[in-house]
């Protein structure tokens, strides 16, 4: 598992460096990062069920919290991939204003799952709350690009710039099931699910 979450985030890092300068490198090993997270989700789902029947009740939730990282993690590479792949083909160069907004939701997104990463090698919550309390800027930061191509009567967005709306909400759902993460570390830390409770420590 911890290998699915460096894979994660380092197929993030590399839409990051797409987004700065179009490198086809990081194009390459954004396909790469998704078919090996595919890989290991196949591998979990397949032993998974056996080795749930062979272990005690603690060892059988911390397996299934695994379960749960990879379909998040899976789910993570598939929409980084489909990141770039809306902009792959993309004859003119990204607008100034959009390439910067990207990079920075790219960046935010690269730092939580190292986040996450760290939180699921110590066990520790308080790299959760770093995750949480990061989420509303990338929301922020994709709201703000939506509405500046929506707002402007005489935007060019149509057919032109739709591939770069697609980009920055597939990047927005890798905030949230980063965020997904950060609340099932507090199940293998603590033995307690946030999923109905994330808003609040959002804001603590």
């Amino acid at each position: 598992m911890v290998r699915g979450c460096l894979i994660a985030r380092d197929a993030v890092f590399n839409v990051r460096d797409f987004l700065a300068d179009g490198s086809r490198l990081a194009f390459l090993a954004i396909k790469d990062c998704e078919k090996e997270l595919d890989q290991i989700e196949r591998k979990i789902d397949d032993q998974l069920p056996e080795a749930i029947t062979r272990v005690g009740e603690a060892k059988a939730r911390e397996l299934l919290a695994c379960l749960k990282f990879i379909t998040d993690l899976e789910r993570i590479g598939d929409l980084a991939y489909s990141a770039v792949m809306q902009l792959q083909s993309r004859r003119e160069k990204l607008p100034t204003a959009d390439s910067r907004q990207l990079v920075e939701m790219a960046s935010l997104l690269c730092e939580m799952l190292e986040q996450v990463h760290q939180g699921f090698l110590k066990r520790d919550v308080s790299h959760a709350q770093n995750v949480l309390q990061s989420d509303p800027e990338v929301d922020r930061l994709c709201h703000s690009l939506f509405h500046r191509h929506l707002a402007e009567p005489n935007s060019p967005t149509g057919q032109k710039n739709f591939d770069i709306l697609l980009a920055a909400q597939a990047l927005e759902r890798i905030g949230d099931h980063a965020k997904n993460l950060a609340e099932e570390l507090y199940g293998l830390s603590e033995g307690r699910s946030l999923r109905h409770n994330a808003r609040k420590l959002s804001t603590a």
